[in-house]
């Protein structure tokens, strides 16, 4: 033990120094964003430029990567490799002498001054290695194939060339424009998003996550395929809250998914509807996913635009899910949970305060038209009250655990902020070069200006681009990439944004690199490949809902009451007629001529009646058949069941 403690200082830095200082980086992340949010500077007289206010918060951010993702620390000491310690230094620095220099520079950029070139590559350089280190090489190689095309996009041929730049201005435009590294992407990251995930934090600590789980527990245990249906009502909660596919089925999968294999059920697909139900949690209000916000921030528009438009698509989802997770169950012979797992009705009351937290989000969001993070560091605060004074099941939350998720949501947030930091990059080449009007000029002439043929084209476009990637990251390059190119041809800026979305989300279930789905293959113990192919065929609806609200914005909520309602009615029927021909069960199991009947009614009723002219009847045709088909299996399926009686 002696000659390890005298080989730490050679090796690096020791676990007992660069720990604490990590903790007091993580905690002053989360604090600078509730002060930021609450409006104290103001208050207190002090006045900045926002983009001082994100250089210091990525001061905070960035060594944290040098930290925390550490491969060559030593295992035994833990200790920090002295080049970790150099790069969490210099990209402190850079980001610190950004700030304080940025009312003196800004105005220059153009001018190439060495004080802004040189401390933007700095932090390019360190910022691409963070990158490297929290999410892998894909995201570092596009952008550095966006950072070379700024630099060379003149030898590009034909309507995808640019304007070249060269280094000094590039660098410089990077670290100290509002469209760069500084702009709009880290500044959700570093507010509205590090507030919702303090705010899931404190719910952790308080057992207000444990209580959505036995919620969810107590209200479908008892019916059959409880399991199942447990896991997407859990992961549908725990989703709205923490906005990451794969946290969410990490911190839902643990418990969900060795309660549906216990059923039976194989363990390739008891992983599929974990992965399908945490990766729809980013699309589930009143608590979206990261991209939720900055989408806000794209269009111009309050969060609660948003999350309304988004309610009726999450809902179909989930809507999906639940009737596939019956039908199976019913086709597998699958019960309820065991009755001593099922929380008693006394323990769920006791976590009832904890809707008031959600109450008083909802609230401040859609009534009083608050900003997100502040509306979230309210409903923070009513966790707190609550939670240590009621706590659930027993336990109330003492200080040191809620001062603990101060430390928790800085670090949870290190990789979001970095991925908006390097979002930012993205935009500025956009701006820089002109490539986004080339590209959206490109994509329109390739589609041949339709519409169907740009929307099958861009969604194929959206899950490449997704593979191996957080979503947050794939919707701000489809952002700028995609979206434009359907607003052209016609669609609504929300449908168009809400498009690119879904499918940039779904590459985390789409197979050959699924990050949900091979996370819930790990915890299931199934094959990944398998489990993201079951999750593909689980989810299927949500390949379908894009290319609805493309073409009825009603199911967006845009348009009049009576559209709204019908384009609802029309499209739960279908999926659920798409759902029983997908399970091949309706009340018992269905023939091959009976589900091929189900599908195409389904798929009649789920063709939105705006999508063309004379589109309605294509619904009401649905509409008949899937009644007809329905009553038809029910009565054969009751005499099924009479003779297995008899």
């Amino acid at each position: 033990m002696a000659v390890e403690r005298m080989r730490e200082p050679a090796f690096g830095v020791p676990a007992g120094l660069w720990k604490p200082v990590a903790a007091v980086l993580a905690a002053a992340i989360t604090l600078s964003a509730m002060l930021w949010s609450l409006d104290v500077p103001r208050m207190l007289g002090v006045s900045y430029y926002p983009q001082q206010f994100l250089a210091v918060v990525l001061a905070l951010t960035l060594p944290l990567t040098f930290m925390i993702y550490t491969p060559g620390r030593d295992k035994r000491s833990g200790a920090m490799p002295w080049y970790d310690a150099i790069g969490a230094v210099l990209s402190a620095a850079a980001s610190a002498y950004i700030a304080w220099n940025y009312p003196a520079v800004v105005n220059q950029i153009f001018m190439r001054p060495i004080e802004a070139w040189l401390p933007g590559i700095i932090l390019l350089l360190l910022l691409l290695e963070g990158l490297r280190r929290s999410t892998g090489w894909m995201l570092v190689i596009i952008i550095v194939a966006f950072l070379l095309y700024a630099m060379f996009g003149n030898f590009v041929p034909g309507r995808l060339a640019g304007r070249p730049q060269d280094w000094q201005k590039l660098a410089g435009y990077m670290a100290y424009d509002v469209n760069g590294i500084f702009g709009l992407s880290i500044s959700v990251g570093a507010t509205i998003v590090v507030a919702f995930i303090f705010f899931g934090a404190l719910l952790g600590a308080t057992g207000g996550a444990r209580f959505f789980t036995d919620a969810a527990l107590f209200s479908m245990g008892r019916y059959r395929g409880g399991s199942m249906k447990i896991a997407v009502a859990a992961s549908a909660l725990f989703g709205s809250i923490s906005g990451s596919a794969v946290a969410n089925v990490v911190a839902t999968g643990v418990v969900t998914i060795p309660m549906i294999k216990r059923d039976k059920y194989p363990a390739h697909k008891a992983g599929a509807i974990e992965a399908v139900a945490s990766t729809g949690g980013q699309l589930m209000p009143p608590v979206m996913g990261a991209a939720a916000f900055l989408m806000a921030e794209f269009l111009q528009v309050s969060y609660a635009d948003v999350a309304l438009a988004a309610l009726i698509p999450a809902l179909l989802y989930y809507g999906a899910l639940f009737i596939q997770a019956d039908l199976d169950a019913a086709k597998l012979g699958i019960t309820s949970a065991p009755e001593e797992d099922i929380p008693n009705g006394r323990t769920i009351l006791g976590g009832l305060h904890f809707l008031i937290a959600f109450a008083l989000l909802i609230y401040a969001l859609f009534w009083m038209n608050w900003q997100p993070e502040k509306a979230a560091f309210l409903a923070c605060g009513s966790v707190v009250v609550t939670g240590a004074i009621f706590g659930y099941d027993r336990v109330r939350a003492s200080v040191r655990a809620l001062s603990a998720t101060i430390i928790e949501a800085g670090e949870a947030v290190v990789e979001i902020i970095v991925i908006s930091a390097a979002a930012g990059i993205v935009i500025g080449v956009m701006n820089m070069t002109g490539l986004s009007f080339n590209l959206t000029y490109a994509l329109v002439q390739l589609g041949g200006g339709s519409a169907i043929v740009l929307l099958v084209m861009s969604a194929i476009v959206c899950i490449i681009l997704g593979m191996g990637l957080p979503t947050l990251a794939v919707y701000v390059l489809l952002a700028s990439l995609v979206a434009p190119a359907l607003v052209e041809v016609g669609l609504p800026p929300m449908a168009a944004h809400l498009f690119v979305l879904y499918f940039g989300m779904m590459s985390m279930i789409t197979p050959p690199i699924a990050l949900a789905a091979f996370a819930a293959a790990s915890i299931a113990k199934a094959d990944p490949i398998k489990t993201g192919i079951a999750s593909c065929k689980f989810g299927w609806i949500a390949f379908v809902i894009p290319f609805m609200f493309a073409y009825s914005p009603s199911l967006l909520m845009i348009g009049d009451t009576t559209s709204v309602i019908w384009a609802l009615v029309t499209a739960a029927f279908g999926v659920w007629l798409v759902s029983s021909a997908l399970a091949g069960y309706f009340t018992a199991r269905l023939s091959i001529i009976m589900r091929i009947v189900f599908a195409i009614a389904g798929v009649l009723a789920l063709i939105p009646a705006d999508a063309f002219t004379g589109a309605v009847y294509t619904d009401a045709a649905g509409l008949v058949a899937g009644i007809a088909a329905m009553a038809y299996a029910y009565v054969g399926g009751k005499k099924l069941m009479e003779q297995a009686a008899s």
